[in-house]
């Protein structure tokens, strides 16, 4: 009976040291079990952003978008409020109570002029615009994440509130800063946001700031051949406003960026343009820069009025902040990515990507670097591009990435990203972004500690500025596309 004893203590010892060994950390179990769900509904997420996709439509018109988006939220538990900011189609959709408040940002704008189908040569789809910077799938990603972070609270594997925010218009429209401006991130702890593009990385590259107008000149029409004396070119002072910009080029900060186009130059060469518009980006990776330069063109629009004896008038379209970062959410998300993993071909989207980079002009990187997660690396100065999202990094905790729905190599607004978001391509690049948001959103529900941190953080890069939205006070503008 003894030895019979020992043997079973001993077996009940081995037994009890190999449930230790093998024992799952929870909070590891309920990632494997967001992971796995959101992939179990890839077919019903992919038809959604595909039908987005086929919408394309551009900023602040994005009616049949935003609403599929909020009847996907709806029908799965979360309370909308819709029309928010004084933007109809701006939208936040809840669910839980309590705290923490981690909100997720929703895109849905396309692009003008970028119409294309989905196949790997450029081929106009009939449209008036496309989907040339994802946010199909941007907005996609951002709902399904959203969602499985419902499921979890609803199961009371998570406790604390998810907001899901439909954000138009970020094409130009600064749909965000209004947001902002509402008061809507208030509450908020903590924010997810992510962007298409060719890797698989986390943001830690600011933004430039950005603020732009659109500036209109009022002359007096004549018959240009028959009495030209009488007229007074609204195009002429274009022209001149432009040249001077030019010509400023030289005598700015060498890191701005400022570019335009004439959105109305008149309609017929014999007849002196009694109207004339122009729209300008300034863009810097300060914001006190940007406010400096673009009132610099506002006084060459001056001049041009001046000089061909029209009148000018502008209206402020957008503003911009750049983008605070926060290394510590950062840590957090960089960690999810590499749990979830890139993008894998197949031989049939290998050949697609190979006929897709035959088109670019310029050195590429290899197909395999859809798959690879790249080291994160902090970048002191700003990137290329703007976003409204640096409204929002200054309101709240902000962290974001990018995953690969383009082939490598790809660049936004072109026409072969607008391709690559019609595939599965670009599916497989959303639901990576879909799965890393969740899995980083869980972490930070589960360790409260995380976002204290972000939140000194925040603190430190804020400083003591107070926020200004760069647009000022106006209204959202909703027919900027107009």
């Amino acid at each position: 009976m003894r030895k019979i004893f020992i043997g079973a203590a001993l077996l009940s010892a081995s037994f009890s040291y190999a449930q230790k060994k093998t024992t799952v950390n929870p909070v590891d179990a309920i990632k494997t079990e967001a992971s796995a769900d959101l992939q179990s509904r890839y077919d019903q997420y992919k038809k959604i952003a595909l039908t987005i996709w086929d919408y394309a439509e551009v900023g602040y018109k994005e009616v049949k978008s935003s609403a599929l988006h909020q009847q996907t939220l709806k029908e799965a538990g979360f309370t909308v409020e819709a029309g928010v900011a004084g933007i109809p189609t701006a939208f936040v959709a809840t669910y839980g109570s309590g705290k923490p408040v981690i909100g997720i940002l929703a895109e849905f704008d396309a692009l003008p002029g970028l119409s294309q189908t989905n196949l790997p040569e450029k081929q106009t789809a009939g449209k008036d615009a496309g989907h040339g910077c994802g946010h199909h799938l941007f907005g996609t990603a951002s709902v399904a994440a959203g969602i499985e972070i419902k499921k979890l609270i609803e199961e009371k594997k998570l406790n604390g509130t998810i907001k899901v925010y439909g954000c138009p218009a970020e094409e130009g429209g600064s749909g965000k800063v209004y947001m902002v401006r509402a008061g809507l991130f208030n509450d908020v702890d903590v924010v997810i946001h992510w962007h298409p593009g060719d890797n698989n990385s986390v943001t830690m590259m600011s933004a430039l700031a950005n603020k732009s107008a659109k500036f209109r000149f009022h002359g007096l029409s004549a018959h240009a051949a028959a009495a030209p004396e009488r007229g007074r070119s609204a195009l002429d002072a274009v022209e001149s406003m432009d040249y001077m910009v030019n010509m400023m080029r030289e005598h700015i900060p060498q890191e701005t960026r400022i570019h335009y186009v004439i959105t109305n130059g008149g309609k017929a060469p014999n007849v002196v343009p009694d109207f004339a518009e122009v729209y300008y980006y300034v863009r810097h990776p300060k914001k006190e820069d940007v406010v400096a330069i673009f009132d610099r063109v506002v006084k060459a629009a001056q001049g041009a009025a001046l000089g061909t004896g029209t009148t000018m008038d502008y209206e402020i379209i957008g503003g911009t902040h750049d983008l605070l970062l926060n290394k510590t959410l950062a840590d957090v998300m960089q960690q999810n990515l590499e749990k979830v993993g890139g993008v894998n071909y197949t031989d049939d989207e290998v050949a697609f990507a190979k006929k897709i980079q035959s088109s670019f002009t310029y050195k590429y990187p290899d197909l395999k670097e859809a798959a690879n997660i790249k080291p994160m690396k902090i970048e002191k100065d700003a990137g290329g591009g703007s976003t409204d999202v640096g409204d929002v990094s200054y309101a709240v905790p902000t962290v974001g990435m990018s995953a690969a729905t383009w082939v490598p190599g790809t660049p936004a607004h072109s026409w072969q990203a607008v391709s690559c978001g019609g595939t599965d391509i670009g599916t497989k690049g959303m639901m990576v972004a879909a799965k890393t948001m969740a899995l980083t959103a869980i972490d930070l529900y589960t360790n409260p500690a995380a976002i204290e941190k972000a939140k000194e953080e925040f603190k430190k890069a804020k400083g003591d500025y107070q926020y200004k939205a760069l647009l000022g006070d106006r209204k959202p503008a909703l027919n900027y596309r107009d």
